[in-house]
């Protein structure tokens, strides 16, 4: 006892804890101030024991509450016991309507369910009911209590259901109600899903035979025991329709082991595929493994069809062939072959093709087509890796066409981190479309499993390539990419190149000369077009960093040189006299001191050399330039 206690209340505030610790009724603690009076206890006491009495009534509410609680708790999970252990869906249902009206004490508790072929609903399960006209009540959909809640999916309590005007009453329900003597109904859902987007498909009520209003905590218990049922309803269905499958597929029982091992086979084969991918296989082990599997020889090709592994088979019976599988989700069979595109979504990315298997039994085809899964997998993870990779050197590249002179030997040992050589010859690409960002992942794609970078840099995308000395040249790259580009983003590609250079002062220079390329390319108005500035006559002259003069000359006059050193004629002679007058023949017979038909003839091998189209606008003005620059060359005489 405190100091603040008044004294002599002791006694009444012990008897308080002893009345709470035996669970005494709520009666029996007004007694305790009732007795305190009769003794004469002073104000304070009095005040004291008052002040108790209401503190412990107030915790024996509480722990009454709690004791409810406990018994819903119990008969919640008493519910999923049977629920878990019996597979009679009546014996469930008997048992949550029964604990539904024990729990919330009314007369009586059922449970309707909806009649799909009639279109209404009946009773299936009563408790405590005592009308047969009640419990073989049929009711239409959406009218009474029951029909409020179907439709809305939530529960509904009046207390008395006779002056309600919230439901539909008809009188077929009234009678029924009324021959029940029901008066207050409480009715929640069976639901499956969520409130907003589940499916009712039942009503649990509770029911009393005089007004009653219903709590929050009665209508949150009867919730529970109705998600119960809508839990075993469910239950019974999928065992039911479990029940007719098994019955169907006995019937089948050796087609099914059959199956069950080639697909058991299949999933073995693709667990150890995928295994072999994800420690890190590459394309040709994949390829290797699926050969072993199936027993033929395998190649991948990418989706140009360029060959990854194994033998090649591109041509355009692949193409269509690989169409033909997108289209269909299968594998198909081609020039006694099977193919199968390697797709990740809707995005193809290219190919699986089985050589020496004229034909595959449907197990055999499933593993194959399993194999393409994998494959996709192997070159998603390859191109993951790869756009990484690109994205860290393409930050390079970006630092070498801004600042080339900043740090260049820095530049030179960051490119060797990332496994790029700037030191070695390279060719520069600039590639400009009308969406720069699919062109940007185009580019990515058309370097996959190379050695090149790219990066976006200004309205264009840059690629830096290492220069191939057995290869076509920086033209060469530039129109292979102009078309590879095009069919990757589905629009037209312009590339101009530049190089081969070495060196980040190098490397810039020929991005400044692929830049002006592509800059003479559309002017040229071949949008869509690679070329590298050597191959555009003397414009390549004018926008080329090295002026190869004589490298010009010799591509526009270089057949005429050879054939007049070889046969000791004189063609570039007649050539630079036709043009010198005006395309007159007459004249240049005059000048050259010899027969018309002499300079008819010259000219006609001149077009043998040269081509049909030697004399057109420009292809003449390119040729009567690099006559002059020829002539100034001392390499030719002055007539």
């Amino acid at each position: 006892m405190s100091d603040s206690t008044p004294a002599g209340s002791a006694p009444a505030l012990r008897r308080l804890l002893e009345l709470l610790a035996a669970g005494a009724p709520a009666e029996d603690f007004a007694e305790v101030s009732t007795d305190e009076r009769r003794a004469g206890a002073p104000p304070a006491v009095l005040a004291e024991v008052d002040h108790a009495t209401r503190l412990a009534l107030r915790v024996h509410r509480t722990l009454g509450q709690h004791r409810r609680r406990e018994a819903e708790l119990t008969a919640l999970f008493d519910t999923a016991g049977d629920l878990a252990a019996s597979r009679d869906l009546d014996a469930v249902l008997e048992a949550i309507v029964r604990r539904a009206r024990l729990l919330l004490g009314t007369d009586t508790a059922y449970l309707t369910l909806p009649d799909e072929e009639a279109g209404d609903t009946y009773m299936r399960i009563t408790d405590g009911s005592v009308s047969a006209l009640f419990q073989t009540l049929r009711l239409s959909l959406g009218d009474g209590l029951g029909g409020l809640v179907a439709q809305t999916a939530r529960p509904y309590a009046t207390p008395d259901y006779r002056t309600d005007a919230r439901f539909h009453h008809t009188g077929t329900i009234d009678a029924g109600v009324l021959d029940e003597g029901l008066v207050g109904i409480l009715g929640v859902p069976l639901l499956l899903g969520s409130r907003d987007g589940g499916k009712v498909i039942g009503v649990l009520f509770a029911a009393d035979r005089s007004p009653r209003p219903f709590s929050p905590d009665e209508v949150a218990l009867l919730c529970s025991l109705a998600a119960h049922a809508a839990i075993a309803i469910d239950t019974a269905r999928a065992l039911a329709d479990t029940r007719a499958a098994l019955a169907e597929l006995n019937t089948a029982n050796a087609v099914i082991r059959e199956h069950s091992a080639a697909m058991q086979r299949a999933e073995e084969a693709h667990d150890r595929l995928t295994d072999l991918v994800l420690r890190g296989g590459e394309v040709p082990a994949v390829a290797a493994a699926v050969a072993s599997l199936l027993g033929g020889a395998i190649s991948v090709h990418d989706l140009d069809g360029r060959p990854l592994a194994g033998p090649a088979a591109a041509g355009e019976w692949l193409t269509g062939a690989v169409a033909d599988s997108r289209t269909s989700g299968r594998a198909v069979r081609r020039t006694g072959r099977w193919v199968c595109a390697v797709l990740a979504g809707q995005e193809t990315l290219g190919s699986l093709v089985l050589h020496g298997r004229a034909e595959l039994d449907d197990p055999d085809r499933r593993l194959f087509e399993r194999a393409a899964v994998v494959t996709a997998l192997l070159l998603l993870l390859r191109r993951s890796v790869a756009e990484a990779e690109n994205r860290v050197r393409g930050e390079l590249l970006s630092d070498l066409l801004t600042a080339p002179e900043r740090d260049p030997a820095g530049l030179v040992m960051r490119g060797r981190r990332l496994g790029v050589d700037l030191m070695r010859p390279h060719v520069v690409l600039v590639a400009a479309c009308a969406d720069r960002g699919r062109l940007a992942g185009a580019a990515v794609r058309h370097l996959f499993g190379g050695r090149g970078v790219s990066a976006e840099h200004g309205d264009t995308v840059v690629l830096l390539l290492p220069a191939d000395p057995s290869g076509d040249g920086p033209g060469a790259a530039a129109r292979a990419a102009a078309d590879r580009l095009a069919r990757l983003t589905g629009l037209p590609v312009t590339v101009g190149a530049g190089g081969p250079a070495a060196g980040p002062a190098a490397v810039a220079s020929a991005h400044a000369e692929a830049q002006r390329c592509l800059r003479a390319l559309r002017v040229l108005g071949r949008e869509g077009d690679g070329s590298a500035a050597a191959e555009l006559g003397f414009l390549g002259v004018l926008l080329g960093d090295g002026h190869d003069v004589d490298g010009f000359v010799e591509a526009a006059l270089g057949p005429l040189v050879e054939y007049d050193a070889r046969r000791g004629t004189e063609l570039v002679r007649t050539l630079r006299a036709y043009f010198d007058c005006g395309g007159s023949l007459t004249r240049a017979k005059d000048r050259l001191h010899v027969h018309v038909n002499t300079v008819v003839q010259r000219l006609d091998r001149v077009q043998a050399l040269l081509g049909r189209d030697w004399n057109s606008p420009e292809r003449a003005l390119e040729l009567q330039l690099a006559l002059r620059l020829h002539l100034l060359s001392g390499a030719a005489p002055e007539d």
